[in-house]
C-alpha cells in the first residue's frame, strides 16, 4: 500500500473538515443515491457519479481495492415507474413488469458513466429486489414506536425521535414531509412521513403485512445500506438536494430501527448544478442528459467525449456550485489536447495530486498539479508512467484511440469533407470537424501539394 497524505473530508452532518477514520480499515463502505431509471440521466446526476467514482479511486488507493466496497443504488420504485409498468405490461409480475419499464434507461445509464470514466461499483442494488428489507424495518419501527399505522398506511412518527433534523439542521416545526408520492392528511405530526402507502386495486404494489402496496421514497436506501453495508457504515454521498427530506428521513428510519447513534459516520454532498448560469429544467429548454452530450449535437452544436465532460466537472470542486457551459467544456478540451498518451503502469501518482485529493477532494488543485505534470512528461520520458498513474487515479487517464481500417476510412471522410468547407470557406464547420477529430486524440497537420499547391491534410493518432 503507497504513502499517502491524511484523507480529510467534510461532513455535513457536523459541518467541519475532520479526518476519516473509516470503522474497518479492511472494509471501507461507501453508499451513495444512485439514479431512478425513468429516463436517461440528465448531466446533474452526472456529477455525484463522477465526485464519488473519484472518492472510489481514492480510497482504493490508500486501503487497498480489496478493502472498498461501494455500493450505489438504482430506484426503480416510483409512482410514475409503477403506472407505466401496469399499463404497458399488465400480464406480467409487477417486478418483471417493472423491469420491462426500466432496462433500456438502466442499460444507457451504466453506458453514459462508463464513457465519463466512473467505475462499477461493488454493489448496484435495485429498490424492487428489497421489499422484504423495506418492510422488515418498517415492521421494527412500528414495534419500538418510531411508526404507526394510519388509515392502512405507515408513517414515521417524527416527534419519537429526540434529535430528528440533526443533518439539515432545520427545526420540527418547518419539516415538510417529503415523498415521491402523494401524503394523506392523517398524520400525527406535520413532518410525518410515508413509509408504506396503500395501493388501490388499480395500482401496482406489494403484498405486506399492511396490505398490498408500495414503500415511501426513504425507506429504500435505509433498506439497501442496511443490507450490503451493515447497520452503520462509514460514508453516505449525494447531491445537496437530497439532504432535506431523503438524507434526513434515510437517519431517522435507520437509526431508530437498529438503535445506533449513526447511520453513517460522514456524509457528503456535491453542490447544485446550472447550465449556461441557469437552473435545467424542461420549461428553460436548457434540460440536456449525458447522452444528449455524448451521442448528439444539441449541446454546442457538436458531440463531446466523456473524458471532456470528466474534466468539466472536476475543474469545480465538488461540493461548489458549476456552471455547465460551452466555453467550460471547451477550456477542458483544450487542456486535455496539451496531455501525452500514456498507458498506465505500476507508477506511484504524484505526491502533490495525492495531497490535493486528501484535502477534502479538491480537484481544482489535482488537475492544476495533472497539467503541470503532463507538460513535464512531454519534455522528460520518464516523468510520463507517474503522470499514466496520476491520471488514471483521477480516471483522466488520455484513451489512445483504436485505428482500424474502417475508422479510418471514417477520418478520411472527415477529413476530406473539412476540405471541402475550406475551399468553400465555411470555416466554422471546419473547425467543428477539426476540433471533434482532436478531442478523440487526431491531430491533423495541413500543408500544400508540392506539385499543385493545393492544401492537403494528413493525420495521426496523439493518444
Amino acid at each position: 500500500m503507497d504513502a499517502t497524505p491524511e484523507l480529510k473530508l467534510y461532513n455535513t452532518l457536523t459541518r467541519e473538515k475532520s479526518v476519516f477514520s473509516p470503522i474497518d480499515p479492511d472494509n471501507v463502505r461507501m453508499y451513495v443515491c444512485g439514479p431512478t431509471v425513468y429516463d436517461f440521466a440528465h448531466i446533474g446526476n452526472a456529477r455525484p457519479a463522477i465526485v464519488f467514482d473519484v472518492l472510489f479511486r481514492l480510497l482504493r488507493h490508500i486501503y487497498g481495492a480489496d478493502h472498498v466496497t461501494y455500493a450505489r443504488n438504482i430506484t426503480d420504485v416510483d409512482d410514475k415507474i409503477n403506472a407505466r409498468a401496469l399499463r404497458d405490461h399488465p400480464g406480467l409480475p409487477l417486478n418483471d413488469a417493472i423491469r420491462a419499464v426500466t432496462e433500456k434507461t438502466e442499460t444507457q445509464f451504466h453506458a453514459d458513466v462508463a464513457e465519463l470514466g466512473c467505475l462499477e461499483p461493488s454493489f448496484e442494488p435495485r429498490a424492487t429486489d428489497n421489499i422484504e428489507e423495506m418492510t422488515e424495518i418498517i415492521e421494527k419501527l412500528i414495534g419500538n414506536g418510531h411508526a404507526y399505522v394510519a388509515s392502512g398506511e405507515v408513517l414515521f412518527d417524527t416527534k419519537s425521535m429526540a434529535d430528528y433534523g440533526q443533518l439539515s439542521k432545520r427545526p420540527l416545526d418547518e419539516q415538510q414531509a417529503g415523498a415521491r408520492i402523494a401524503v394523506d392528511a392523517h398524520k400525527k405530526n406535520p413532518g410525518d412521513f410515508v413509509l408504506w402507502k396503500l395501493s388501490s386495486h388499480n395500482e401496482p404494489g406489494w403484498e405486506s403485512p399492511w396490505g398490498r402496496g408500495r414503500p415511501g421514497w426513504h425507506i429504500e436506501c435505509s433498506a439497501m445500506s442496511k443490507r450490503y453495508l451493515g447497520d452503520v457504515f462509514d460514508i453516505h454521498g449525494g447531491g445537496l438536494d437530497l439532504i432535506f427530506p431523503h438524507h434526513e428521513n434515510e437517519i431517522a428510519q435507520s437509526r431508530c430501527a437498529h438503535g445506533t447513534e449513526v447511520m453513517a459516520n460522514v456524509w457528503m454532498h456535491n453542490g447544485f448544478l446550472q447550465v449556461e448560469g441557469r437552473k435545467m429544467s424542461k420549461s428553460e429548454g436548457n434540460f440536456v442528459t449525458i447522452y444528449d452530450l455524448l451521442h448528439t449535437e444539441v449541446f454546442g452544436g457538436r458531440m463531446w467525449p466523456g473524458e471532456v465532460l470528466r474534466l468539466a466537472m472536476l475543474m469545480t470542486h465538488y461540493r461548489e456550485p458549476i456552471d455547465f457551459s460551452i466555453k467550460r467544456l471547451e477550456e477542458a478540451e483544450r487542456l486535455l489536447a496539451k496531455w501525452p498518451a500514456a498507458e498506465a503502469g505500476d507508477a506511484t501518482p504524484d505526491e502533490t495530486v495525492l495531497n490535493a485529493l486528501a484535502d477534502d477532494l479538491n480537484t481544482v488543485a489535482a488537475v492544476q498539479a495533472l497539467h503541470a505534470l503532463a507538460q513535464a512528461a512531454h519534455a522528460d520520458p520518464t516523468v510520463r508512467a507517474v503522470f499514466a498513474a496520476t491520471a488514471d487515479l483521477l480516471g483522466l487517464l488520455p484513451k489512445k484511440m483504436e485505428i482500424d481500417e474502417a475508422v479510418a476510412s471514417a477520418i478520411d471522410a472527415l477529413v476530406a469533407m473539412r476540405l471541402e468547407m475550406l475551399k468553400a470557406k465555411n470555416f466554422t464547420e471546419a473547425d467543428k470537424i477539426r476540433d471533434e477529430l482532436t478531442a478523440k486524440g487526431i491531430q491533423l497537420k495541413d500543408g500544400k501539394d508540392a506539385v499543385t499547391g493545393e492544401r492537403v491534410t494528413t493525420w495521426e493518432v496523439k493518444r
